[in-house]
């Protein structure tokens, strides 16, 4: 079953989320197992076959004992009034005598696999058998018993590999196709979307399916299938009996849901519990030198205390329902054995009929089987069909992240974009995120080969926007964008941004070595070329510090590195690239003046023969570009050359005043 109480806990203690559309994902789901039908189908295959083992073996009990037991025991038990019925009874449920027709294909099957080697079948008058025809018998049917026993268990192993190989194949195959698809999404989609979100449709979503295929499924089909065939063996043999026998079965059932209902709630009382206690940990442990300065260590004690037994008292109800699932259903399934045992002997000792139908020992002792084999599958299905119903919705989660329309889609038409001069033209460009609320408004300018455009302006002007549109990170809501005449909706993205090298404020590096890191610009470079980029950006220099140079493995996003090593990190995988056109968006956290000499030297490197755009926080940057645009409210209000721009005495002007004279001032005192 599920292993007592501690078993159960494991698969009560989450939510059950529900999907909306139980059909459409399913049919979904099924497209992704079909190329491997074969294995489900034998996986369905093996689930038949083991509940057949396990509905047949108490068949055989029944006839271990009406064959052979039963006729030896009558001369015992002769003085009670009911003995010459049992006989007889025993006598007619005897299917596998001589002279009895087979039933159903399970007798046929039986009565073949007793009589291989030309061991005999019992007589019709089974009285008349010898010890040794009795012990013989009874040799071949525990033999055929424990067979069947041995193939339920072989059978039972092959179908979960079967639906754990398949299941592994599909969600590997799942996981592969969110990823690409993530990959294919605009920016924007990741700016409305939470990565804790987003990952776990990759990490918690695809789990939660596999267990549903690769435990779940399997006992709640072959529970299901079990309790239907039990259902069908009573009521075929004995309907009285049977209806008697099963009179338990919808009171487990209520037990079952009534159970795991409120475990369920309760565990989700102790999750929201337990954040408390982590939250009110968190904070003390942070505030501790506040709760001592201000004497208030004491209320936070008291406080914890408070929150700990909300904590505690809500784990002990949950538990409490857990742990009386088990003996609840122990209860039932003794008062069901109870009731087939006093119907059944009650009915051998008077030699009454039960119903008008007779009773043998030897259905007594199937029926006792039955019921033990009845009620085992009514709790994995209750507790089990929940998992299902949260795999489900995980799969729904997952299909609706794939049914997200990526932005930015090649046009039918596109060509790739060959080698480009890096000639870029804005063409009264408009730009929106939120319909209605445009960031750019009709925004025009050009930026010649080799020319270096700085891009100065208020938070939420636009610069970010407009380095966005150029490698069509977004497109543009009116007007166009275009390189070298071409505009840029009309080529590949994946050859357009071939020809585009990004240097991002953010630098990203990741865990694996410095050499791999600058080679994710150019993934085909030798290390002769990741050398000369490095030495371009004048990283060579702390890289050759390092314990194992440029095979030193990195921390996440490069951690023990300095910020200004990062930067020159990312310039020299910009510069392995050698893109026509550079965007480059300069970090504002200030670094060490060594560094930051250093930085300037490789950026004056870098932008050198380039088209360049640059979101300018440096000074130097600004006064070094061919042209500044000034961006304010969505528009450009102002351009030109840092001097030019000055003499206007404009909203440069107040700009540089207000942001770069302080950093002017500063140069000047660190030269000196």
């Amino acid at each position: 079953m599920m292993g007592g109480p501690g078993g159960a806990r494991g698969l009560l203690d989450r939510d059950v989320l529900k999907p909306q559309s139980t059909g459409i994902t399913l049919a979904r789901l099924a497209q992704h197992f079909k190329p491997f039908w074969f294995a489900m189908l034998a996986a369905a295959v093996f689930v038949v076959l083991s509940t057949w083992a396990q509905v047949t073996t108490p068949e055989l009990t029944g006839e271990l004992v009406d064959c052979y037991l039963a006729p030896a025991a009558a001369s015992s038990f002769a003085s009670f009034p009911g003995a010459p019925q049992a006989e007889s009874a025993s006598q007619s449920n005897c299917w596998l005598a001589q002279d009895r027709e087979p039933q159903n294909p399970t007798q046929v099957i039986i009565k073949n696999a007793f009589q291989v080697g030309g061991f005999p079948l019992p007589t019709a008058d089974v009285a008349t058998m010898t010890q040794d025809d009795r012990s013989a018998g009874l040799g071949r049917m525990v033999a055929l018993m424990i067979v069947l026993f041995v193939a339920g268990s072989l059978l039972t192993g092959m179908t979960f590999f079967s639906m754990t190989w398949s299941g592994q194949h599909v969600l590997r195959a799942l996981r592969v196709e969110v990823f690409e698809h993530l990959h294919r999404l605009p920016i924007g989609y990741y700016a409305e979307h939470e990565a804790g979100d987003l990952m776990s449709r990759i990490t918690n979503d695809t789990s939660t399916i596999e267990q549903a295929i690769s435990f779940a499924l399997v006992n709640v089909a072959g529970g299901v299938l079990l309790l239907g065939w039990i259902a069908y063996n009573m009521l075929t043999k004995n309907l009285p009996f049977a209806l008697l026998s099963m009179a338990v079965a919808p009171l487990m059932l209520i037990t079952t849901l009534y159970f795991s209902d409120q475990a369920r709630r309760a565990f989700r009382k102790t999750r929201v519990e337990m954040g408390s206690v982590n939250a009110n940990l968190q904070e003390s442990i942070s505030a501790v030198r506040e709760a001592q300065a201000f004497n208030r260590a004491e209320e936070n004690i008291e406080n914890f205390r408070v929150t700990n037994a909300a904590n505690r008292d809500a784990n002990v109800r949950a538990i409490a329902f857990t742990s009386a699932l088990a003996p609840a259903l122990e209860a039932l399934g003794y008062l069901a054995l109870a009731i087939v045992t006093c119907t059944g002997g009650l009915a051998l000792l008077n030699g009454a009929d039960l119903f008008g139908t007779a009773v043998s020992l030897g259905l007594v002792f199937t029926f006792l089987s039955y019921v033990q084999r009845f009620n085992m599958p009514i709790q994995q299905i209750a507790v089990l069909w929940s998992n299902i119903q949260s795999a489900i919705a995980g799969a729904e989660r997952i299909f609706n992240l794939l049914d997200v329309k990526p932005a930015i889609v090649d046009a039918q038409d596109a060509k790739r974009m060959t080698d480009i001069k890096g000639r870029v033209e804005f063409k009264n460009v408009t730009a929106e995120y939120k319909q209605g609320e445009p960031v750019l408004k009709g925004v025009n300018f050009v930026a010649e080969p080799g020319q270096t455009i700085a891009l100065v302006g208020p938070t939420g002007a636009g610069k970010t926007t407009i380095i966005n549109l150029i490698p069509r990170f977004y497109d543009v809501t009116a007007g166009s964008v275009l390189i070298d005449g071409t505009d840029v909706r009309n080529v590949t993205a994946e050859s357009l941004r071939k020809q585009i090298g990004v240097v991002l404020q953010d630098t990203f590096l990741f865990s694996t070595t410095v050499m791999e890191n600058i080679r994710f610009g150019r993934p085909a470079a030798s290390d002769k070329e990741v050398l000369a980029a490095a030495q371009l950006a004048h990283a060579d220099t702390f890289i050759e510090r390092l314990p194992e140079k440029y095979e030193t493995v990195l921390g996440e996003r490069g951690s023990g590195l300095s910020q200004g090593q990062r930067q020159l990190l990312a310039i020299a995988r910009a510069a392995l690239a050698d893109p026509r056109i550079l965007i480059l968006d300069e970090a504002t956290s200030s670094v060490d003046t060594r560094t930051e000499r250093l930085i300037q030297k490789a950026l004056e490197k870098l932008l050198k023969d380039r088209t360049s755009f640059v979101v300018a926080h440096r000074l130097s940057t600004i006064r070094n570009a061919d042209v500044i645009l000034v961006i304010k409210d969505g528009e450009i209000v102002e351009r030109g050359r840092h001097d030019e721009l000055l003499n206007k005495k404009g909203f440069y002007y107040d700009l540089y005043m207000s942001q770069f004279k302080k950093q002017e001032e500063i140069e000047v005192v660190t030269v000196k």
